[in-house]
């Protein structure tokens, strides 16, 4: 069986972004803005806007991806974000 995962990034009500992954990108999103059972980051911060996401075929690849994306600075993270609405 194959299970895709989602490395995402959502904005929160302060303009602050969350980097996260998941395999259920709706359902994550929901609990960052609604549940307990989101991350504590975002939940002093909602509500929360999807951003940005990309599918990858395993978590390997999704957590590697999310590790790089985490290093960046928020100048270069807004710049990934520009760039990915442009297409």
């Amino acid at each position: 069986m194959n299970i895709n995962f989602y490395l995402y990034i959502v904005k929160c009500a302060d303009q602050t972004l969350y980097t996260g992954i998941t395999v259920d990108l709706l359902r994550r999103v929901k609990e960052h803005n609604s549940s307990r059972r989101g991350a504590k980051y975002t939940r002093s911060r909602r509500p929360v806007r999807l951003v940005y996401s990309k599918k990858f075929r395993n978590r390997s690849l999704a957590a590697k991806a999310e590790y790089r994306i985490k290093k960046l600075s928020r100048k270069e993270k807004n710049n990934l974000l520009c760039m990915t609405n442009k297409r």
